[in-house]
């Protein structure tokens, strides 16, 4: 999946990222949501830019996430503005630079979420690393918690027919291809 990710010409990344913008922004989730995290795509991930372009036009807040300074298994989400100056982090991705004030998950209303895979019960096959689900692990504890509504963002090529769940996986809402929104349970009820 991710070589096929990787693959992708960028002339059809680009044409995916318009199209994925599109369904995205035109949903009344979006219209509806004032802070919204994203992130900056590495490796063949969607990109972004086009919608984070749309949420500074509409004068909505864009956060980042960020490795937690102190620890290093979790995330923390930046507010950030078009054109600040960005840093990598240890694994080349970069980060804002200035990391003022973050914002904890349960502060966004949306949070867009990168994925290698994804199956139509809302479980998503991540990079790995857990950071997405430690960061969120709080979601098991507060079940009647409405926000952040968990949006996976990926090519329609990246739907699998199942993948396996773990306990400790925190599972989506949605996801937004360039094709779709595609909801698993309804946004703002209990996710596990």
């Amino acid at each position: 999946m991710r070589r096929q990710r990787r693959d992708l010409s960028r002339r059809k990344r680009n044409q995916a990222a318009t199209e994925l913008c599109k369904q995205l922004t035109g949903s009344l989730l979006f219209l509806r949501s004032q802070r919204i995290a994203c992130y900056l795509s590495c490796k063949g991930e969607m990109d972004l830019q086009p919608v984070m372009h749309r949420i500074f036009q509409m004068k909505k807040t864009c956060y980042l996430p960020v490795i937690h300074g102190f620890s290093q298994n979790r995330l923390d989400f930046i507010q950030h503005a078009k054109g600040e100056a960005m840093v990598n982090n240890r694994f080349n991705i970069p980060e804002p630079e200035k990391r003022l004030c973050p914002a904890p998950p349960w502060a966004l209303d949306l949070l867009l979420l990168p994925l290698t895979a994804f199956d139509n019960k809302g479980n998503r096959l991540g990079m790995g690393g857990g950071y997405y689900d430690r960061t969120l692990a709080y979601l098991r504890q507060r079940k009647q918690w409405l926000t952040p509504v968990l949006l996976g963002v990926a090519y329609d090529f990246q739907q699998v027919e199942a993948l396996a769940s773990q306990p400790w996986d925190i599972p989506l809402d949605g996801v937004v291809t360039e094709s779709a929104i595609r909801f698993f349970r309804k946004p703002g009820v209990c996710r596990v």
